[in-house]
């Protein structure tokens, strides 16, 4: 057994022969040197897994050897082992990116401690993490299978997004199980909508009777900012277009040091796309009203204009119609040149009772994937689509946004209109050309398919969306499938599976995350 090979550089040596025996018995190979000069000699000859390494040696000293392996292996985890505990040498080594520090003298337990966590991290957190998802595993099956209320179904997709961010970074082969858990959930959730979401529609209507329904998107501003502006705050609206719980989970981690967090999931209404859900956020109307009483501000599917251009007066409309007085700006964030010129104008936002920025890199990411291939191999799966995710958060200007917002007396709530499943399974339908092109919802007249798995509104106007025609049927598809049509079938399906779509029914695109957040710093 060889549980890695070590090099130990220390002037006194021969008195740690029994540290190095003990070492040995627990499987691992020790290459020992009396100076720093040795020390650099054998880093170049070979690669170790770690060094350690003796911080006061005569010739060269332990900071300078540290520097010098660096130069040779610069991956290599260096443990510093000094009798010093002088703070500037802490620092000193520290700010060279040593990996640990111990001060002699040292005990066995704690050398194989510093091993564990520098070589053996990954597999030993693949190990927890596997046996704890495994443990779970059976507990969730029943979780899904019990779901009856919305609240049930939000509690389970926080769990399912738990175990797949945890397993994401390990090496456990348990991530296959944990997407056919994750399959089984959203064929159950589908049931679900199926069987209830003609009622929360019709409890959104204000002249039906109340009925028990979750949070959704007309009445974000009314339950998530309003309540704040009435307690004299004033609040920062952030819209991440096309933005899911699981990746708000990665930037949760980022930001948690800067915000008190209260963080909440609501249901987008369907279809989960942009004109509809984010277009209801904004009015605080369901569609087929926006669409009655503000016709110049809806755009209809088969209209060539672009579909959420009228955000900002929407929320005029929606301040206007709860009378309101707030003052408010609205402004969408395409490219760099347009957070650039956004940020310039933020001391003059402060004026502002209601500041709202909507960012729509995520949903240009996804769609960048569908139509690059090398933006599809960059983000090959969903932990690859989340990193980069990640790493836009981190090198954008919202990152420099949150930061300045962290400082600042703006209460936060950062919210997105839907997200995105990755579609993998094409389910064929027949339409006319005037059907719509999305590949998770078609509405139009004798649409053909096969009812099975799919959800389907033959009276648009119980589900408070808008009809061009009389005979207008909407069909959401649900799970991972996707449209596809007969027509050069192969060709189309192959070009769409495995990208990321919403309009559609999952937990993915319709339980999506409303946080507000408060500056530890304000």
């Amino acid at each position: 057994m060889n549980n890695g090979l070590l090099l130990w550089a220390d002037d006194e040596i021969e008195l740690l022969k029994a540290h190095i025996i003990f070492l040995e018995k627990k499987g691992y190979e020790v290459v020992t040197v009396t100076n720093g000069t040795d020390a650099v000699d054998m880093c170049r000859r070979q690669n170790f897994d770690l060094v350690l390494l003796d911080e006061m040696m005569p010739g060269l000293s332990g900071l300078e050897t540290l520097q010098r392996i660096k130069e040779v292996l610069p991956s290599v985890p260096v443990v510093m082992v000094t009798k010093s505990e002088e703070e500037d040498i802490m620092n000193q080594a520290i700010g060279s990116k040593i990996s640990d520090y111990l001060i002699k003298p040292v005990n066995p337990n704690q050398i194989l401690l510093t091993l564990k966590k520098n070589i053996h991290r990954k597999e030993i957190v693949t190990e927890v993490t596997q046996t704890g998802y495994q443990q779970n595993f059976q507990q969730i099956a029943m979780q899904i299978s019990d779901c009856r209320t919305y609240e049930d179904w939000i509690e389970v997709y926080k769990r399912l997004v738990h175990w797949e961010l945890e397993l994401s970074g390990t090496d456990s082969s348990m991530t296959e199980m944990l997407e056919m858990q994750k399959e089984d959930a959203n064929n159950g959730f589908a049931k679900f909508i199926r069987n209830n979401y003609m009622d929360w529609m019709a409890a959104l209507d204000p002249t039906m009777p109340p009925v028990e329904h979750p949070m959704m998107s007309p009445e974000l501003f009314k339950r998530k900012v309003f309540p704040l502006l009435n307690e004299g705050e004033k609040v920062f609206l952030v819209v991440l277009d096309n933005f899911r719980y699981d990746q708000w989970r990665m930037i949760a981690r980022e930001i948690g040091d800067s915000f008190d967090i209260d963080e909440d999931l609501y249901f987008s209404i369907l279809p989960t796309a942009t004109q509809y859900a984010r277009n209801a956020i904004f009015s605080g109307l369901m569609p087929n009203k926006i669409a009655q009483l503000f016709p110049d501000l809806w755009v209809d599917e088969d209209e060539e204009e672009g579909k959420n251009l009228n955000e900002g007066p929407l929320i005029g409309t929606q301040l206007e119609r709860y009378r309101r007085k707030n003052s408010y700006s609205y402004h969408k964030i395409n490219d760099s040149a347009g957070a650039e010129k956004f940020m310039q104008q933020f001391r003059q936002l402060e004026r502002n009772d209601l500041n709202v920025v909507v960012f729509n890199f995520i949903d240009m990411l996804s769609h960048a994937r569908t139509e690059s291939k090398m933006v599809r191999e960059l983000a090959n799966n969903e932990s690859a689509y989340r990193s980069i995710t990640l790493s836009w958060f981190r090198h954008s200007v919202i990152s420099e946004l949150f930061k300045m917002l962290s400082r600042s007396n703006y209460r936060v709530v950062v919210t997105t209109d839907h997200g995105s499943i990755r579609a993998n399974r094409p389910v064929k339908i027949v339409g006319d050309r005037n059907t719509n092109t999305n590949l998770r919802y078609k509405l139009g007249k004798n649409l053909g398919y096969d009812s099975k798995d799919l959800f389907v509104i033959k009276n648009p106007h119980k589900a408070q969306l808008p009809a061009p025609n009389l005979s207008t049927s909407y069909v959401f598809a649900t799970g991972d499938s996707f449209f596809a049509y007969p027509n050069n079938y192969n060709y189309y399906v192959s070009y769409y599976k495995d990208t990321f779509q919403h309009g559609g029914i999952s937990m993915e695109e319709m339980i999506i995350p409303v946080v507000t957040m408060t500056g530890k710093r304000r």
